[in-house]
């Protein structure tokens, strides 16, 4: 396939990137810099520029091209955020970034549509001890703050999965870790013994940005249009026993313990290091996708780091 994906320049699309081009797509990679070109040209990926969030200068950008599927993988973030603010400009990525994205795939003819959505579409708070699956409704109204977020998750969902013309697919990705920015400044921060445990602690679905990569390549092959998918490894853990895992593989002493309640301070990291306790089920994508992690579990990806991490290699 040729395919045009968007957040080509970030951790995951990157290895997305390298991963495509390794299943023998072709891949026209969006970028808002022309540094972020260069590096695209020299990975072997044809350079769109324009931004995301400027549909006009998008539809020119990508005009005289043709793909077959877009990949939708663009993020605004660089860190874990602790405010709601910080999750603003990502929340547009999700409703207009998406909406421009429709009408540049329309532009091209692309019909097959990827798009990444988020574990946490499925509510900020306690679901038990069961597995969540994909049965469960997603980004049901929030309270407050969080309104904005499900607000974005719902319509970027909605976009890609009823827009006519568009075979659109969904990823409900868990939390991100591996060789990628927020994994390493977490380390960091625990090095300098600045990222606490808290109880009490929630409970996350993790996965691999390689698994993430992964299981876009293969949605593009075999995901059943119209369909969302629950994509994390396979043992959800605590956040206690994540920052205390994360600690130990930068090589940092075990880190202080706290109560939870000083984190009112950053409701949003509040939410999701206390209040969430969310373990996913991943048997459709398993099923229907032909997909499974590489790194099951926590312990194999931070393994797979290696002495780079130990050394803060970033």
């Amino acid at each position: 396939m040729r395919v045009l994906l968007a957040g080509a320049t970030g951790t995951l699309g990157t290895e997305l990137v390298s991963q495509l081009l390794r299943a023998g797509h072709e891949v026209l990679g969006l970028t808002r810099t022309e540094t972020g070109a260069r590096r695209l040209t020299a990975a072997g990926v044809t350079p769109v520029v324009a931004d995301l969030m400027d549909g006009d200068a998008l539809l020119g950008a990508v005009r005289g091209h043709e793909a077959d599927a877009v990949v939708h993988q663009a993020t605004a973030l660089t860190r874990m955020p602790l405010f709601h603010r910080d999750l603003h400009a990502t929340d547009a990525l999700r409703d207009r970034g998406t909406a421009n994205l429709l009408r540049a795939a329309a532009a091209v003819g692309a019909r097959r549509f990827v798009t990444q959505s988020f574990f946490l579409g499925y509510g900020y708070r306690d679901h038990g001890t069961g597995l969540v699956t994909e049965d469960r409704p997603f980004a049901p109204p929030g309270r407050g703050a969080f309104e904005v977020h499900m607000r974005s998750m719902r319509a970027n969902e909605r976009q890609a999965l009823t827009t006519p013309g568009i075979d659109g697919i969904a990823l409900r990705y868990g939390l991100f870790y591996g060789p990628e920015v927020s994994t390493y400044r977490l380390m960091d921060l625990a090095r300098r013994r600045l990222m606490p445990v808290v109880r009490p602690a929630g409970v996350v679905s993790l996965v691999h940005v390689h698994d993430a990569a992964s299981a876009a390549v293969a949605a593009l092959d075999r995901g059943r249009p119209g369909q969302a998918y629950n994509i994390a490894d396979d043992e959800p853990v605590g956040f206690d026993a994540y920052v205390t895992a994360l600690a130990a593989a930068a090589g940092a002493p075990p880190p202080p313990r706290v109560p939870a309640w000083p984190l009112a301070a950053t409701p949003y990291l509040r939410a999701l290091m206390v209040r969430t306790r969310i373990r996913l089920g991943c048997e459709r994508a398993k099923r229907e996708l032909g997909w499974a992690p590489a790194y099951p579990t926590l312990r194999d990806g931070l393994a797979a780091l290696g002495d780079g991490v130990r050394r803060g290699r970033s």
